[in-house]
């Protein structure tokens, strides 16, 4: 894989999408829908293209998803409809009851099925090694799929900066950062949860989600030349 600098509109393009795909998606995923948001999303087209990984079959099939979804409700989400949306976050990410997708990678990874395990340490760790402060510090586990895109995209806006400066030792060391970091954590455990999604989204809106995302992570996979577990 060629990190020179002679290639950096090339990273500057991959990365800018990066920074915009994996931000949305964390907030899709980790936010609890509100209607201004939700409205917004659907005023402002954001489904219409993918800013990364935008070939990818997964992700197209998603994004097809999503457009539909925004189509049925242009012009202002109906109070059904947002109602649907916020009673299949609850019971895919949030509960009470049994969870059908956890949102945490300990769960995922854990026999016993709990959250703030090893894991949960791990991606901490990364997080203060590269300053994505979180807000609940201490408060909810930080192996959230939600905040594990926020630092992919973290990463990736940091690979811009040095990118910017010209600085080739930082971009390579951010590049193998994400690389590590993927193979770690996210590959270890978000294809499977992103088949949970689908499988059990009552929305298109849900379902669509889990398809790009799980497309954006193969992508990033494939970039960063890492073998796919099998999942």
């Amino acid at each position: 894989m060629d990190h020179s600098i002679a290639t950096k509109v090339d990273w500057a393009d991959t990365l800018t999408g990066q920074v915009l795909s994996f931000s949305v998606l964390a907030k899709l995923i980790y936010v609890y829908p509100e209607i201004k948001w939700i409205d917004m999303l659907i005023a402002e087209d954001v489904f219409a293209e993918a800013p990364f990984a935008a070939n990818q079959p997964d992700v197209i099939a998603g994004l097809n998803l999503l457009q539909t979804w925004s189509n049925a409700n242009r012009g202002g989400i109906s109070m059904d409809a947002f109602d649907n949306l916020r009673i299949d976050n609850t019971r895919l990410f949030i509960g009470p009851g049994k969870l059908l997708a956890p949102p945490w990678e300990s769960v995922g990874l854990c026999e016993e099925r709990l959250v703030f395990q090893e894991q949960t340490l791990q991606v901490r760790d990364w997080y203060a090694r590269y300053g994505l402060e979180l807000v609940n510090l201490h408060k909810e586990p930080d192996d959230h799929i939600g905040l594990e895109f926020e630092f992919i995209a973290h990463l990736a806006k940091l690979g811009l900066q040095a990118l910017e400066a010209n600085d080739h030792k930082r971009f390579d060391e951010l590049l193998q950062a994400q690389k590590q970091f993927l193979a770690e954590h996210p590959l270890q455990w978000a294809i499977p949860w992103t088949r949970l999604v689908e499988k059990n989204a009552w929305t298109d809106f849900y379902r669509g989600i889990a398809l790009v995302a799980r497309g954006s992570l193969i992508e990033l996979a494939a970039l960063l030349e890492l073998a796919m577990p099998i999942a």
